[in-house]
C-alpha cells in the first residue's frame, strides 16, 4: 500500500518581487509559476498544501489549504518543518519559484521514499550537491529538524546525518531532463526571461513528441510504413 503523501508548495521567506507581486505569481509561457508547481505536485501526491506567510496567500490557489511557518523567520528549513507538521504525512516539497520540475521526477521521489526519510535529487547547480527544496521528507524528520533548530542550526541539510537519506544520482536525474533547467529558480527578471525561452523550447519539443507518438500509433503493428 502506498504511504500517504502531501504535495507542498513552499512560498515562504522574503520573495523577490516584480512590480509588487510575489515571484511565484509571475507567468512563464502564460501560466503562473505557482500553478505549474501545483499541477505537477497534484499529479504525484494525494493532496496539496501551500506553506506561505504572505497575508494574501489564501487567494493564490483557491481550494488548496494554506498554512504558515510554525517557527517563523528561520528560512527554508522552517518551511520544510512547517510542511511536515501541518501535513501530518510524508511530503514532497517544491519551491514555488521552480517552474520546470517534472511530475515524473516527483513520482520517483515518492517511490524511493518507501525506504528512506529523505529523498533528494543530486544537482550540479547547487552548492550542496542536492536539491533539498525539491525533495521527499517523512514525518521521522520532524524531531531531528527541531533539534537542529534548537541548536540554532538553520542549514537545510543540517539534520541529514540523523535520518535515512537517499540521493537520486545525477545520471538518473538526467533521465528527466537537463538538471540545470529542471531545478531552475526564477528570482530575477532576467531569470524570468530565460525561463520563458526555456518554456517555449520545451513546449515545442513536447508537441513534436506527441505528434511522433500519434504517427507511431497509426502504423501497422510490427510493420514499417509502406
Amino acid at each position: 500500500m502506498t504511504t500517504p503523501c502531501t504535495g507542498v508548495i513552499l512560498a515562504g521567506g522574503q520573495a523577490s518581487r516584480y512590480g509588487g507581486r510575489p515571484k511565484g505569481l509571475e507567468r512563464v509561457h502564460g501560466e503562473r509559476v505557482i500553478d505549474r508547481v501545483a499541477s505537477v505536485l497534484r499529479a504525484a501526491t494525494d493532496s496539496l498544501l501551500l506553506i506561505a506567510n504572505d497575508p494574501g496567500a489564501a487567494g493564490w490557489l483557491p481550494g488548496v489549504r494554506v498554512a504558515s511557518d510554525v517557527r517563523p523567520g528561520i528560512g527554508s528549513l522552517g518551511g520544510i518543518h512547517a510542511a511536515l507538521v501541518h501535513a501530518g504525512t510524508a511530503v514532497i516539497v517544491v519551491a514555488w519559484d521552480m517552474p520546470f520540475v517534472p511530475r515524473e521526477l516527483l513520482a520517483e521521489l515518492r517511490e524511493r521514499g518507501a525506504d528512506a526519510d529523505v529523498v533528494a535529487p543530486e544537482s550540479s547547480g547547487s552548492r550542496r550537491g542536492l536539491e533539498p527544496l525539491c525533495a521527499f521528507y517523512s514525518p521521522a524528520c520532524i524531531a531531528p529538524i527541531e533539534r537542529a533548530l534548537d541548536a540554532d542550526d538553520r542549514r537545510v541539510i543540517g539534520f541529514f546525518d540523523q535520518v535515512r537519506v537517499a540521493r537520486i544520482p545525477l545520471e538518473d536525474v538526467r533521465r528527466f531532463g537537463d538538471p540545470e533547467r529542471l531545478f531552475m529558480n526564477v528570482n530575477t527578471p532576467d531569470e524570468l526571461e530565460l525561463a520563458e525561452r526555456h518554456a517555449s523550447t520545451a513546449d515545442r519539443d513536447h508537441h513534436r513528441n506527441q505528434e511522433a507518438g500519434q504517427d507511431n500509433a497509426h502504423r501497422p503493428a510490427g510493420g514499417r510504413d509502406a
